[in-house]
């Protein structure tokens, strides 16, 4: 026993999965709180959809000008008093509904096509965008069974919108806040109290994440959107044998150019073809936005609406996809536009930069009161036997 003697045991040695995870979990999270609490994602995104949705509205109401009153006028076949009966079941409300006039519903309408021009243009956009998501919502509801299903989204997107920081950038409201930095930029301001700073930073932060979570709602509709879709269709029989789209061809209400309609329709393997793509792309679309991929889906995605658009007869509803599919380009897209832009434009030859046309101009130009063969400074000629002039300075007598 006396040589008996305990050996400590030495701790067990540290798990290194376990603990990176521990050091990688707190970074992700801080990371993530700090994307969505501290930067507005997708700016120039946001922006797209403000001026895509606001224009299409615009030309949706004037398009819709001479027929005003029979889709939501007082003469309307849905009367008020039906709209009215619907609003109490459904929870729904509609300024165009408080009143029967016909002069309150034309100043309805005037308000509402100024309403989707500033919104377009960004202007005062914080105010505008709720106007504007009052109008649509209104308009909508109004007449809920008079249009085409186009204006389903536009509705949804208008609300989402109005939470966004949509107007910082190519707006009106952008273009105020530069020149009015610039100006503050000449001037001594007065330090802010700390209790204002404070506030600002707490409203900035607020801003941010009702910005970035609206974005992302965003982004989950039109996922939802061509996913349920996509799903919905494989489960029909006629997108599974592929002819689909030829029933839809040959329907009198999609026929706005029927010669169009049967011409498409002839050609049986690229409908069969074209009904397989559709399918593809709505289910795959989800699947594809964290790569490269997505690309090559949202200009095969594009065609497929310019195609619905042309060949159905449904402009706003494509329209309305095409201008959500923007919300998933990242802002780098947007930035380097203008400069691909000018890229394009000099190698035509259809823009060329100030400096170049600046040096263009100057170097046409001869210089004034010298021989165009000179190659130094005029030298005075003087006869022999006489001495050269020496050059004086006139000095004048200041004033004083």
């Amino acid at each position: 026993m006396g040589n008996d003697h305990v050996v400590p045991q030495s701790p067990p040695a540290p798990d290194p999965s376990r603990d990176s995870t521990c050091r990688k979990s707190p970074g992700t999270v801080q990371r993530l709180v700090t994307l969505i609490t501290e930067r507005p994602v997708s700016l120039y995104a946001v922006s797209v959809l403000r001026a895509g949705y606001g224009l299409l509205y615009l030309l949706f109401l004037l398009r819709e000008f001479p027929h005003r009153h029979e889709i939501w006028g007082p003469s309307s076949p849905w009367t008020p008093a039906l709209a009215q009966q619907l609003f109490d079941q459904t929870g729904w409300s509609s300024v165009l509904a408080l009143s029967d006039s016909r002069a309150y519903f034309e100043l309805c309408y005037v308000l509402a096509l100024l309403t989707s021009t500033l919104f377009m243009l960004g202007w005062r956009t914080r105010a505008v965008s709720v106007l504007f998501a009052v109008v649509v919502t209104s308009f909508h509801a109004r007449s809920i069974f008079m249009t085409d299903g186009g204006d389903n989204l536009i509705l949804l997107m208008a609300v989402y919108l109005a939470f966004t920081a949509c107007g910082r950038r190519w707006s009106l409201d952008a273009r105020r806040k530069r020149l009015k930095a610039a100006r503050a930029d000449g001037a001594d301001g007065r330090p802010k109290p700390l209790l204002l700073l404070q506030l600002g930073e707490v409203r900035s932060a607020a801003a941010t994440v009702v910005h970035n979570c609206a974005l992302f709602v965003m982004a989950a509709e039109v996922c939802f959107l061509y996913g349920s879709a996509g799903l919905y269709k494989v489960q029909g029989g006629s997108w599974g044998n592929g002819t689909a789209l030829h029933y839809v061809l040959n329907l009198e209400l999609f026929q706005p150019w029927p010669a169009l309609s049967h011409f498409a329709d002839e050609h049986t393997i690229l409908i069969a073809i074209a009904t397989y793509t559709t399918v593809l792309l709505q289910v795959a679309f989800p699947f594809v936005l964290f790569g490269r991929l997505k690309y090559p889906v949202l200009i095969m995605l594009l065609g497929m609406h310019i195609g619905i658009a042309v060949i159905m007869g449904l402009p706003l509803f494509s329209g309305a996809m095409i201008v959500a599919d923007a919300v998933f380009l990242p802002d780098r897209f947007y930035s380097s536009l203008p400069g691909l832009c000018r890229g394009a434009a000099q190698r035509t030859g259809m823009w060329r930069p100030a400096a170049a046309e600046r040096a263009a101009s100057t170097s046409t130009v001869p210089s004034q009161g010298r021989h165009p063969d000179a190659t130094g400074p005029r030298q005075q000629t003087v006869p022999e036997g006489r001495e050269a002039p020496v050059p004086t300075t006139e000095v004048t007598p200041s004033r004083g």
